[in-house]
């Protein structure tokens, strides 16, 4: 995997997210816990409701605009909502958030 560092942990609010832009598009990364991060397609395949502004609770975000609830670990919609997103390989070093630069490049996020 080739990592690229999107910055420090303290940069997301817990239970937040943040945008980065990126050559295929907008990606969201969610900080779910001190130290637990995921990164996902920042566009709900609903309505395009933006999901860094969507409310994060446990490993889920929900759609800000129609309320469609991802799993950050599969991208899987839940409940009666069909419908995936894609996520990204993210981790953690020395407070530095690290996306895998090669996964961003296979697929379009946004």
């Amino acid at each position: 995997m080739s990592w690229i560092d999107i910055g420090h942990i303290d940069d997301v609010p817990l239970r937040g997210a943040r945008m980065v832009k990126t050559p295929v598009g907008c990606i969201a990364v969610f900080r779910t816990a001190p130290e637990e991060i995921f990164a996902a397609s920042n566009s709900c395949p609903h309505k395009g409701g933006p999901l860094s502004e969507g409310i994060v609770h446990g490993q889920k975000v929900t759609c800000p605009l129609h309320n469609w609830v991802f799993d950050l670990n599969t991208g899987q919609a839940q409940g009666a909502d069909e419908g995936q997103i894609d996520v990204y390989p993210v981790r953690l070093d020395g407070g530095r958030i690290l996306l895998d630069g090669a996964s961003v490049g296979l697929r379009r996020a946004s």
